[in-house]
């Protein structure tokens, strides 16, 4: 089918040159995966994946990723309760485990 119309889009450099590495390695460009992605879209009727709001804001997952990290490399205190977990605190006790 002879391709008659065009489509131009706007979007940052850094994200085009990231697309067009990725689909590169699919041996195809980024019009041919803009197409798939139309034709896809026809076919399903609407966005061909699922649209949703991430779970946690970017500060709250790094606080997650560096809790796993703490707990995979046992590198955190353990306290017998609250009161001497603040008394800790509030001391200024800088010691990194």
């Amino acid at each position: 089918m002879a391709k008659t119309a065009s489509l131009n889009i706007r979007i940052d450099p850094e994200t085009k040159a990231g697309a067009e590495e990725l689909f590169g390695t699919f041996g195809i460009t980024v019009t041919d995966a803009v197409n798939m992605f139309l034709r896809q879209s026809l076919m399903v009727g609407g966005l061909p994946f699922a649209l949703k709001q991430p779970r946690y804001n970017a500060e709250t997952e790094a606080a997650i990723r560096e809790c796993d990290e703490m707990l995979a490399n046992g590198n955190y205190k353990r306290y017998s309760s609250t009161k001497e977990m603040f008394a800790d605190i509030l001391a200024g006790d800088d010691d990194d485990v």
